[in-house]
Formats: structure tokens, C-alpha cells, sequence
């Protein structure tokens, strides 16, 4: 059976309630993350929102790595539709599944899709391997590059959210202003069991294949080796700075959005901010108050299980966050800095996180900061107060940003 015939199967299983099945197919190291009942929860959660299946589509595979294929199906609901998204090994074993929303993403304004050309690429970086896009200028160049990460949680490489891709506007509003770029999956989108392994640290989830994006991006015809830049948004922005010293070579950092307040601190502002304006998210604010009093204790430790600490992550991711500082860390280097934020955003704020960025950077030469007031955290422009719904509808980067972006590149020499 191969992936797609297996993906299918896989489908067809959950559409007839047997999960239990299914969890039979998993790796031992999914099966030991995800059981059988948490699959039915989350396609319950599926049925709940977009009705029942009416139609299961084609799936599309593709290389995710030496040995592995990922492949998407769709599922055709009554009210809207919804994607299995699986990693097969050779051996024909499950070794990720995830559910996703079936994104529609139309390209903005400003792309202009006849002045670059795009191929898919794997990243290796022991032991996993990841796909990922490379999009690059027609012409000889010397084109300055890019290399983008993505924030925290199971992000593939355009960070899809909903019918948005945010990374996927950037990359090609920068390749139409001529500028190389690279964007790769989250390597706990391709192997999700990593999210929740005991020993498992955002540098594990970023550093290793960003700094081989670099290099392969440098590596390419008509890229400008010696302006290969790190541009992180979020938690990609947060751990750029790691991925500068991991790969000396990197000429800048662009920080969008980037956070330097301590995450636990910040999920508990967050979660109270979201039920000040929505009582519903009421409910949240305990558990998640708890658990990142459990992330402070001076008693974690990296066998602290994933199941009592925020979002799942285990003790060594967290530990590691804790005694990490983003701007000192970034203070440290001698590489020009280009810091966006945008000014409607609740998650990463001009006053919990910019003010440390400033603050911290302020004896620095060539650092950059622009503020967007009507911009969200995706940087999606807009009117009002931000909340998670409105990723929900369809937008789009601001082609503000993406300008400045490519101008900055360009200017650095």
C-alpha cells in the first residue's frame, strides 16, 4: 500500500469511527503521543464545525525527507471541509497525523508570480529531515536572501492559519521585489510527536534547520552569499538570535513581532486579556494560570511531564525559555537588526515586549524599528480591537511591511 492508498485508508477508518484501527498503523513513538480516543476528540471537533462527510478528496503526497512521505487528504464536510494530514515512513507506518484546516489562500496584491520561480526542497539536519520552499528572482542576481521561520506551535512553512498564509505572502512580495527566499516546515509539523518528547527545546524545534536553510540558500545561483538573513516572526523572532550564532554567516536579523517577555508570564496576560472581551475564554484563564505557575516553580526539571505545563511542551522545553534572554543574546552580536511590530497585536505588544527589545538594544548601532499601528500579529492590517477570530477571515500581510522588508535587505552592504 503506498501513502496515498494508505492516507485514504486512514480516512476512510476515521469517517466509519474506527480509531482504534487506526492507532494500530501509528509508529510506536506516535502511538505512545496520540491514542486513539484524542484522534476521535479532534475529528469530533471536525464533524462539530463543518457537519458531516460527504465526499473524501484525492490526496497529495510528497517527499518530507530520506524515507519519508507527507501526504494531505481532503475531507469534504457539509458545511466546509478539513485536511488529514499524515507522515508515512518507508515502511509504510504512520508516523505523524494531524488534522488542518482546508485552507483557500489567493495571492495578494502585490505579488507578481512572473518575476521569480519556486521549487520544493528538503532540509536535512540529523536525525530529521523537513520540506520546505525555495523561491527565488529570475535574472543573475546577486540577490540578498532570506530565510523565515515561523512561530511557536505546529506551523507548516507559510504558518497557515485558517485560509491565511502569512509566511507564503511574505516570501513571494519579497521574491517580487528580488529577494531570495527560504521557508520550511516545523519539523514537529513533519514528525508531531517531537512536540511532547522528554528532552524536546525550542532550539531542537528551530536552530538546526534554520541554519541549514542558510546554508543552502547561500549555496544557490544568483544569492548574494554574504546577505543571507534570518527573518523570525514570533517565536521564529524570539530564536533568531540562536540561529545567528549557530551559523556566523547569517548578515541580519528581521524581528517580526518577535517576544521577549517570559512566555509563561505572557500566556497569562494573553488568556486574561481574551476574557476580558470574550467570557467564554472564562474558563482558561485557571488551568492555564496554573500551569505556568508549574513552568516557574524552581523545582521543574527536564523530566517534568508535557501533560501539567503549558501547551503541552515537556520541563526541558521550558527550562530552556526560562533562562533564555532574546535581547541580551541579541545585544551580544555585531549584525544589523530590523525590528517590526505591529501596534494592534495582543499577543506580542509594543509595551510588554518592544519596550525590552528597545530598551536592551538602545547601545546598539544598526538597529531598526518600525511600529505599524493598524497591524495585528500576522501583521494583517485592520480597525479595532484584535482577536482570534479575525485570523479566521481571509487578509493579508501589509504590503506596508513587506516594502520595508525588501528595502532594508537592499540596503544592507
Amino acid at each position: 500500500m503506498n501513502p496515498s492508498e494508505l492516507a485514504t485508508a486512514v480516512v476512510g477508518q476515521a469517517r466509519d469511527g474506527r480509531f482504534s484501527e487506526i492507532a494500530t498503523r501509528f509508529s510506536p513513538e506516535l502511538r505512545a503521543a496520540v491514542s486513539g480516543a484524542a484522534l476521535e476528540a479532534a475529528w469530533a471537533a471536525q464533524i462539530g464545525e463543518h457537519g458531516p462527510v460527504t465526499a473524501l478528496g484525492e490526496p497529495v503526497a510528497e517527499p518530507a525527507g530520506p524515507g519519508l512521505t507527507r501526504v494531505q487528504a481532503p475531507v469534504v464536510c457539509a458545511h466546509g471541509g478539513f485536511l488529514v494530514v499524515l507522515s508515512v515512513d518507508s515502511a509504510g507506518t504512520v508516523a505523524g497525523l494531524r488534522l488542518a484546516l482546508a485552507a483557500e489562500w489567493t495571492k495578494p496584491s502585490y505579488v507578481d508570480e512572473t518575476v521569480f520561480v519556486e521549487r520544493n526542497i528538503v532540509l536535512s539536519a540529523e536525525p530529521h529531515s523537513v520540506p520546505g520552499t525555495l523561491t527565488v528572482p529570475r535574472g543573475e542576481g546577486p540577490w540578498p536572501g532570506v530565510v523565515l521561520l515561523s512561530g511557536g506551535g505546529i506551523f507548516d512553512r507559510d504558518e497557515t492559519a485558517g485560509p491565511n498564509k502569512p509566511l507564503k505572502d511574505l516570501a513571494w512580495g519579497l521574491a517580487s521585489r528580488g529577494v531570495a527566499v527560504l521557508r520550511f516546515d516545523k519539523v514537529t509539523h513533519a514528525h508531531p510527536e517531537l512536540a511532547t518528547a522528554p528532552g524536546f527545546t525550542m532550539s531542537a524545534e528551530y536552530v538546526p534547520h534554520a541554519a541549514a536553510a542558510v546554508r543552502l540558500l547561500q549555496a544557490q545561483d544568483g544569492v548574494d552569499a554574504t546577505r543571507v538573513f534570518v527573518a523570525g516572526h514570533s517565536m521564529g523572532g524570539k530564536v533568531a538570535p540562536l540561529v545567528a550564532i549557530a551559523e556566523p554567516s547569517v548578515a541580519g536579523l528581521v524581528l517580526l513581532a518577535a517576544d521577549a517577555e517570559p512566555m509563561h508570564e505572557a500566556a497569562v496576560r494573553v488568556v486574561q486579556h481574551l476574557a476580558a472581551v470574550d467570557a467564554k475564554v472564562e474558563v482558561l484563564v485557571e488551568p492555564i494560570t496554573r500551569q505556568a505557575a508549574a513552568v516557574a516553580d524552581p523545582a521543574l526539571s527536564p523530566s517534568t511531564p508535557g501533560e501539567n505545563l503549558l501547551f503541552g511542551y515537556p520541563g526541558s522545553y521550558w527550562l530552556e525559555l526560562r533562562d533564555y534572554d532574546p535581547v541580551a543574546t541579541a545585544a551580544a552580536l555585531e549584525k544589523p537588526m530590523f525590528l517590526l511590530q505591529g501596534g494592534r497585536d495582543y499577543q506580542v505588544t509594543v509595551e510588554d515586549d518592544l519596550s525590552r527589545w528597545r530598551n536592551g538594544l538602545t547601545e546598539r548601532h544598526g538597529v531598526d524599528v518600525r511600529i505599524y499601528p493598524e497591524d495585528d500579529h500576522l501583521f494583517f492590517p485592520g480597525t479595532g480591537p484584535s482577536t482570534p477570530d479575525s485570523y479566521r477571515q481571509p487578509q493579508h500581510v501589509d504590503a506596508a511591511v513587506v516594502a520595508d522588508v525588501a528595502d532594508w535587505l537592499a540596503r544592507q552592504r
